[in-house]
């Protein structure tokens, strides 16, 4: 694969835009040559704003990829799969179940996909490929799959649920991310990265025979993260020694500030309009 990848970030947690809008959610738009794919669809429906801001036609998406079941990630799914309706819709079979989560002693919340969420789903099927597999979204493109958890150090990153009563603890089994190759080696999306971005990384390495990484952008999920955690997973990039690191959405500010130490040359905070060529 020898064409430039743009990657332009349609939501995020924040915005240095005028025009534009930001809320707690993540959706990245993939453009290569005439052919695009959104990762992620954002909390509500501001996505399809941020597009129109920045000439991103959605209506003419290939595919729509979720990498899981949170409504922070899928917010806009019901109206893209109307808009976009020749776009295939990438996801784990595990991002359609019930999800709750509760902050420390608090009480639980549904964190899941909305009803219209799961019905534009069902309504959508015979375009929908599910991924507990790796899945090719188009030549050099590609989702994980489900992420084997090998790193003691990665949990899902907080106080997640199955059941509305707190008794069945989640490891959002069904997050994913998306990896393409370019010619130096291997860029890498994360949704969040509740399976940890070390496993993800070890799991793509496999994937690719161990191609080196050459960028990785997303939400690293370390805003409560333990320091054994932060430090492991800030060793794991400087020994991959990407050329490019963006940290968006559930970073977290202080494993932003230790990246921007770790990579003083590299590192980028994203947030809406951001756009990268790789």
């Amino acid at each position: 694969m020898t064409d430039t990848i743009q990657i332009t970030v349609l939501m995020d947690n924040q915005v240095h835009r005028q025009g534009l809008v930001a809320e707690h959610g993540l959706a990245l738009h993939v453009a290569r040559g005439s052919h695009s794919i959104l990762f992620d669809a954002g909390q509500t429906d501001l996505v399809l704003h941020n597009a129109r801001r920045l000439g991103l036609a959605l209506n003419r998406l290939d595919a729509i990829v979720l990498s899981h079941g949170h409504y922070d990630h899928s917010g806009a799914l019901s109206e893209l799969c109307k808009q976009a309706n020749n776009a295939r819709i990438f996801l784990h079979p595990k991002a359609l179940c019930p999800r709750f989560s509760a902050k420390t002693d608090g009480p639980l919340r549904s964190i899941g996909l909305s009803p219209a969420s799961i019905e534009a789903i069902e309504t959508a099927r015979d375009r929908v490929v599910f991924t507990p597999q790796p899945v090719a979204i188009e030549e050099g493109i590609r989702v994980t799959g489900t992420i084997p958890r090998v790193t003691p150090s990665e949990d899902p990153g907080g106080r997640f649920f199955l059941d509305p009563e707190g008794r069945q603890p989640d490891l959002v089994e069904d997050d994913q991310a998306l990896f393409f190759d370019t010619p130096d080696g291997v860029v890498v999306l994360l949704g969040c990265a509740h399976a940890g971005a070390v496993n993800t990384l070890l799991h793509i390495e496999q994937l690719t025979a161990g191609r080196p990484l050459v960028a990785i952008l997303g939400g690293l999920h370390l805003l409560h993260a333990s320091g054994n955690r932060l430090e492991s997973t800030l060793q794991a990039l400087q020994a991959r020694n990407p050329r490019l690191v963006v940290a968006l959405h559930c970073t977290g500010w202080q494993a932003m500030m230790r990246l921007q130490q770790a990579f003083p040359e590299r590192f980028a905070v994203g947030s809406v309009g951001s756009r990268f060529a790789l």
